[in-house]
Order: structure tokens, then C-alpha cells, then sequence
């Protein structure tokens, strides 16, 4: 990795660098074919022109909603150049949670894939400061026309931003600017817009990156975590460029195509989170799961079985801990064998100070749970703040710590454990559980597809244990079985108590399970009671 000095930790800044020290080699990787690190220059200056003539102006909001494409990298990299703050949208956002975001960050323009259009006729009353629109389609038909139902907006083609001009455009800019601002979907209430900065991007970029110990002969694969997410776009595309290395985009995360793609893009390195981890260890086994190019993984969290998805791909495993808000203080590197699930490693001492504190923002002892703590020892590379919400900003920020509603432990040395966000923690008769652990376990019986596990109130004064259950289609599970399948794999006091059976379970438009809806509903007439069936647990 090129050294980069404090004020020149910019994407701009580093792929210019990359341009000096190679120009033709491939940054991303797709099925349009590859794109140079010269050749996204270029695009991303034409498309700086573009945007420059079509009077976006720094320090504007430019709305991006499209699908995964190396067009969507260039419009992050020309708003870089000129000051003009990106804001991704989650292209699965429609109705009021897209109606929020578009009125809260303020955008008069946007990019919108024409896919999308039919989102803002849904809501086109509702929209205070949108006046323009460039559409944006993949498949060559006509953009535009797809828009012609959305009353009062000006629109053109996407095509008529790229200017001819290839000429550098804007300048370096400082590594305190805000580059972007990514919408977090809150489980209540609105998406909070997480302002960020080119250092805390370039960061996070180089801590995933670095975790997975990535250098110029790698193929970094983004596995389909889409572009608006920090994952997707820093810690594999801005953290190949850091590297050297080659990007392999798809158009979406597929468990089916997965290893396919890994075939045939040749990928050494990929980023997964938990539940892309899940679904490809539910996949059947095949003779040939460890004959892949596919070295590296930085799994986040953790799965349950974790040694046993290293073994059968035959790769090495990474984590870290982090968000939008906090960065990434916390790694683990490569390894073949984890011993705990929940092992998100040590701190990045030079660049942050971690703690687990009590509900006074005290620290508490090894071994004991409690809020994981955030601040950084370098300027700019946690959040500016929550856009438009002083007080929210204020409220994370308290007493010099942020506040990251994580729960976590550390042992004597020095290795932290996330455990569960803390409203999900469950505390039963004196044992704190992690609802994801026991999700995790659950998830292994091959007929579930998904689960999700919460507290329900208990006559003891703390909380039971109950899960939610997803069948996968066509198979059929007894609470009973179930219970006997999760009895040898977690201690007794994990195992549910009550069970219900559903369709689905509710989620944001991010995919987040609505755990509070569940929380609220509590036990119904369809929740199935271990103790009232008569069951009676190993201990």
C-alpha cells in the first residue's frame, strides 16, 4: 500500500496515485468487461465537467439511486473532486422511508435508475426540493420515457452528464470534507443521515483491506454488497484501490452463483456478512466446495460454525467490528481456526481508543458486558455527525465517547467480543444471551431458512426466550424437533422456551429484522410454550 500523508486520505488522492503507478490495470471487474484505474479517471473527470454544467454546485446533495455499475463509482469519485456531497440510496427504499431521505438531505438534483422510476410517482407530492432528474439505465432502453408519469421534475438522460472534457476537474480535496452522507435504517423512526468524511471512508477503506492483508495481485470481490452500503463500496472497491488490487463486481449477492463467480473472476478475497455466510454454508455440499481460487474472507459477524465454512472452502478467516457511525477500530486477522464466534479481535490502537463501559459510561472489568465505546485518536475519521439532528449528534457523542448501542466484552488480553446490539441483548435468570448466537445455531437445522430470536417478559422478573421461525418452502419442523436439534448445540438456558411458526418476518427496506414489532407482539395464540408441552432440557 502507497503511504498516504495526513490531509491526502481522499479516494481523489488515491486514484491518482494509482494512475501514476498504473494506469492500465484493471480496478474493477464485471460482466460489461473490465475498467482501468485510468480509465475511471477519466470517466469520473467527464463526469465532473457533466455535473459542473448541469450547475450542481460544492456543497450540494447529489441523491444517487441506481444499480451496481461502474458508472455509480465515477459519480462518487467526480462529487469528490468538487466538493459535492454523494448521497447513496438504498435502492430498496420506496414510499416513506425514500420520501424522508430525498426531503432530509436536501438534493435538487439526482441520478435514478430508471427501474426506480415508478418510487417517485408513489411519492412525488410529498418530495420539498427535488427539480431534477438523470436516468440511468443498464439495459439500453429509453431512460427517460420511464420518468414521463413524474409531474413537475425536469429529466434527461444520464448520458448528457458526461461531458466531453477529460481534463482534470476540481482539485484535491481536504480530507475533513464531508464526501458523503449514508442513511442508516433505524428499526423506529427515520434513517438518520451519518455524515462522513473522506478520512473516515479511507480508513475504513484501509481497515478492511488491511485485515485481509490485500496486496496488487488480488481479486477483491464485493459478493453483491450493493454500492450505497460502506461495506460494498469502501471496504472492497476503495479498499482494492488502496491496495493495487482488482474489484469484481456483480449485480447482486446470489449463493446459488457465488462460487461460480469466484471461478471465473478469479477472486482470491471477498468480504461477507454473516447471513451471505449463512447461506452459502446451507448450500449442499459438493466434491469440489475447496477447489476455488479463494483465499481470504472477512466474515462480519462471525458465523456459529465458522471453522467448519473455513475448512470445507478451504480459506482463511478475518472479522472486524465496526458501522457507519464508528468506523472500523476493531480486527481480527486471518486465521484458520476461531475458538469464539464472537471474537471481533483487538483495537487499531494508532488510530482509536475502545472501551466497554456500564450504563454510566464507566468502564467495567474483563469479562463483563457492556457498551461498546468509540473514539478516535486521529482527526476526521469517525462521523461529523447525524445530518440535520444536533441533538441525535450530540446524544451519540456524549461525555467524549461514541456510543455505538453495541454489546461487548473483552478478555485480560486485549480481545474484544461483540455480542448482540443492546436492545436485542436478552437477560435470563441472571445469563445475558446473544439473540444473534442463538439465531446462528438455530439457522444450522436445514429446514429453517431464517429466525429471529428475542426476549418476551418472564414471571421471574427478567426474560425468556423466544424465536420466531422461517420454514424453507416445502419442508415442515416440529417445535419438539427443534428443540431436541438445538439441545446438544448450546447451553440449556439459550434454548427457547417459546416458539411460533411464521410466513415471514418483518423487516426495513434494508433487510433489518423489525425485532421491536416482534418484541411488542410478545406470545399469541400460535406461540408454542416448551414448558406447557412438557419438555424438559439436559442441564
Amino acid at each position: 500500500m502507497t503511504s498516504f500523508a495526513m490531509g491526502e486520505r481522499t479516494i481523489v488522492h488515491v486514484l491518482r496515485e494509482a494512475c501514476r503507478a498504473h494506469p492500465d490495470k484493471a480496478w474493477l471487474r464485471s460482466d460489461a468487461g473490465d475498467m482501468s484505474y485510468a480509465a475511471m479517471e477519466t470517466l469520473s473527470n467527464r463526469l465532473a465537467h457533466g455535473l459542473v454544467n448541469a450547475g450542481v454546485q460544492p456543497g450540494d446533495t447529489l441523491l444517487v439511486m441506481m444499480p451496481d455499475s461502474a458508472e455509480q463509482i465515477a459519480i462518487w469519485i467526480a462529487c469528490a473532486k468538487l466538493g459535492i456531497i454523494e448521497v447513496p440510496v438504498n435502492t430498496a427504499y420506496r414510499g416513506e422511508f425514500l420520501a424522508h431521505i430525498m426531503n432530509d438531505c436536501g438534493a435538487k438534483s439526482a441520478i435514478i435508475g430508471a427501474g426506480f422510476a415508478e418510487r417517485l410517482v408513489d411519492i412525488r407530492d410529498r418530495l420539498q426540493s427535488l427539480q431534477q432528474v438523470y436516468a440511468f439505465t443498464v439495459e439500453g432502453e429509453d431512460a427517460v420515457s420511464a420518468f414521463r408519469d413524474v409531474q413537475g421534475l425536469r429529466v434527461a438522460a444520464f448520458e448528457s452528464l458526461i461531458s466531453g472534457d477529460e481534463a482534470e476537474a476540481g482539485g484535491l480535496p481536504p480530507e475533513s470534507q464531508v464526501m458523503s452522507i449514508m442513511y442508516t435504517s433505524g428499526t423506529t423512526g427515520g434513517s438518520k443521515g451519518v455524515m462522513v468524511s473522506h478520512a473516515h471512508a479511507f480508513e475504513y477503506a484501509a481497515g478492511c483491506a488491511g485485515v485481509l492483508e490485500i496486496h496488487d495481485q488480488d481479486v477483491y470481490y464485493t459478493a453483491g454488497l450493493p454500492l450505497f452500503h460502506v461495506a460494498g463500496k469502501w471496504g472492497v472497491i476503495f479498499g482494492a484501490a488502496l491496495f493495487g488490487a482488482t474489484a469484481a463486481l456483480p449485480r447482486q449477492f446470489s449463493a446459488r452463483k457465488f462460487w461460480d463467480d469466484v471461478r471465473r473472476f478469479k477472486v482470491t478475497a471477498t468480504y461477507l456478512l454473516g447471513a451471505m455466510a449463512n447461506f452459502l454454508q446451507r448450500q449442499p455440499p459438493l466434491p469440489e466446495d475447496a477447489d476455488n481460487p479463494l483465499g481470504k474472507v472477512l466474515m462480519c459477524p462471525l458465523l456459529p460454525d465458522v471453522g467448519e465454512f473455513a475448512e470445507r472452502f478451504d480459506v482463511r478467516i478475518a472479522s472486524a467490528y465496526g458501522s457507519t457511525e464508528v468506523n472500523a477500530p476493531l480486527s481480527m486477522p486471518l486465521a484458520r481456526h476461531v475458538a469464539d464466534s464472537q471474537n471481533v479481535g483487538k483495537i487499531r490502537h494508532d488510530r482509536f481508543d475502545v472501551m466497554v463501559a456500564d450504563e454510566n459510561d464507566m468502564p467495567v472489568p474483563p469479562g463483563t458486558l457492556g457498551e461498546i465505546l468509540v473514539r478516535p485518536k486521529q482527526p476526521w475519521i469517525t462521523m461529523l455527525g447525524y445530518w440535520n439532528q444536533p441533538a441525535q449528534t450530540v446524544k451519540m457523542w456524549r461525555n467524549l465517547w461514541l456510543h455505538s448501542g453495541d454489546a461487548g466484552r473483552y478478555d485480560e488480553a486485549g480481545t474484544f467480543y461483540f455480542v448482540d446490539r443492546i436492545q436485542d441483548t436478552i437477560r435470563r435468570r441472571g445469563e445475558n444471551i446473544s439473540s444473534m448466537e442463538v439465531e446462528g445455531l438455530l439457522c444450522q437445522h436445514p429446514a429453517i431458512a431464517e429466525c429471529a430470536v428475542f426476549p418476551v417478559s418472564s414471571i421471574h422478573t427478567e426474560h425468556e426466550v423466544m424465536a420466531a421461525i422461517v420454514l424453507k418452502p416445502q419442508e415442515t419442523l416440529s417445535p419438539e424437533d427443534l428443540i431436541r436439534f438445538a439441545e446438544p448445540r448450546m447451553p440449556h438456558f439459550m434454548i427457547p422456551r417459546f416458539l411460533e411458526f411464521a410466513a415471514e418476518l418483518p423487516k426495513t427496506p434494508t433487510g433489518k429484522v423489525k425485532k421491536h414489532i416482534l418484541r411488542e407482539a410478545g406470545r399469541t395464540s400460535a406461540t408454542w410454550d416448551r414448558e406447557s408441552a412438557g419438555i424438559t432440557l439436559k442441564k
